[in-house]
């Protein structure tokens, strides 16, 4: 892992494009990930896990495109993303 501030941008900026592609292509997991963020936390992430538990195919190709952005946080010990979407990071890795 390159954990330069361009390396882990880099990584950052890879995993965003491929969750985006991944995303338009599944237009059920990217419509309830779009609704969770007007529903309150509960209630979004309520609703994120009853669609990938009904989805497991689609959460673990999801999971293993995001696995980089944990990967990078833990080996170059710093933060990449905001505090909101870092619980929600973590909530989601955890299934």
């Amino acid at each position: 892992t390159d954990c330069s501030p361009a390396g882990v941008q880099n990584t950052v900026s890879s995993v965003t494009g491929a969750a985006r592609g991944y995303l338009a292509n599944h237009p059920g997991a990217d419509q309830v990930l779009m609704n969770a963020r007007n529903q309150p936390r509960a209630e979004a992430a309520s609703n994120i896990r009853g669609y990938f538990t009904s989805n497991p195919t689609e959460y673990y190709e999801l999971r293993g495109i995001l696995a980089p952005i944990g990967d990078t946080q833990s080996q170059c010990n710093v933060s990449v993303l905001p505090p909101e979407l870092a619980s929600a990071y973590s909530e989601f890795m955890a299934g």
